[in-house]
């Protein structure tokens, strides 16, 4: 796992990270989200030895990444958003070097396990100089594997990628992230949704956020709205759930379905559901509407008129 706590790092007089603290546990995938040199990657490089912090801690693995960090090495895996290949090598034997690198027994037997474990076990005798962007994004997301990692961070692992390529390494990234802690950060927001348990919203080496999705969605306007739809027509359906305590704003929609809002922290769509199936409609879906991350986002990043940060 990840415990960071008032991290600071400064670049001569800028200050590339202020104070940030989060955590990130076993077998969750944290997003971590931010504009261009918000701190994503000075953060990521610095959880993972690369660079020291000015001041603050982190520890990683049980690890401080400051007294400890060989030890904090052995145990993260880390694909930088540009990755490093040798493109003149194999998948096999490139993986294999990784492996003898880091001194682990009966490298090649791993070098063909990791490549199975990232879907590329029909490629092992290719040469990488020959493989798409998708490929090497793999190998790249083999070699941080290698060594069994209990922490993976990933930088920017989708980019560049097709859509059919994203989906392959979003797939692999769910899978590994069953058992391990992985911390990643992205540019495409509908892929955090989709695919992180919590996100960290980042803004000039701040964080701004950090939650679930659903509940920064909730955080930001106070309240929920829902759709809901039932077989056939739904005329007299909007009177009968403005009459549920609780329920407001009820608007019926020209595809025939019908939307309505509750305030956060005074669920009623149970009171709902009852009320549609004992006016006699036979109730199909009920699923929330919300902001999208994307507005979440720009909502909590973006400076206002007087120039301090939304919050």
């Amino acid at each position: 796992m990840i415990q960071v706590n008032g991290l600071i790092k400064d670049y001569g007089a800028r200050r590339a990270l202020d104070k940030i603290s989060f955590d990130a546990n076993q077998g969750e995938i944290v997003g971590f989200l931010g504009p261009n040199g918000a701190g994503k990657t000075t953060t990521m490089r610095i959880l993972t030895g690369y660079m020291p912090p000015t001041d603050g801690t982190a520890i990683v693995a049980g690890y401080d990444v400051v007294e400890e960090s060989l030890e904090v090495r052995k145990r993260v895996g880390y694909l930088p958003e540009t990755v490093p290949l040798y493109t003149d090598m194999t998948a096999v034997d490139y993986l294999k070097f990784m492996a003898d690198l880091r001194h682990i027994p009966d490298s090649e037997e791993r070098a063909y396990e990791t490549l199975e474990m990232v879907d590329l076990q029909d490629r092992a005798t290719g040469y990488i100089g020959n493989f798409s962007k998708g490929m090497r994004q793999r190998i790249g997301l083999a070699q941080a594997l290698i060594h069994r990692p209990e922490v993976l961070i990933l930088d920017e692992p989708t980019i560049g990628l097709d859509p059919a390529q994203v989906v392959e390494i979003r797939n692999v990234i769910r899978d590994i992230g069953k058992d391990r802690t992985v911390l990643l950060s992205t540019h495409i927001l509908s892929e955090a949704q989709q695919m992180c348990d919590r996100v960290l919203i980042i803004n000039k080496g701040q964080i701004v956020a950090e939650d679930t999705p659903e509940n920064l969605q909730s955080r930001l306007v106070g309240s929920q709205r829902v759709v809901l739809r039932v077989r056939g027509d739904s005329d007299g359906l909007p009177a009968k759930i403005q009459k549920v305590k609780g329920a407001r704003d009820v608007e019926s929609k020209p595809d025939g379905s019908v939307e309505f809002e509750f305030s956060t922290g005074q669920d009623v769509r149970p009171q709902v559901a009852k009320a549609v199936i004992q006016a006699g409609f036979d109730l199909l879906e009920m699923r929330p509407v919300g902001m999208s991350l994307e507005e979440i986002f720009l909502e909590l990043t973006r400076d206002n008129a007087s120039g301090k940060k939304s919050s």
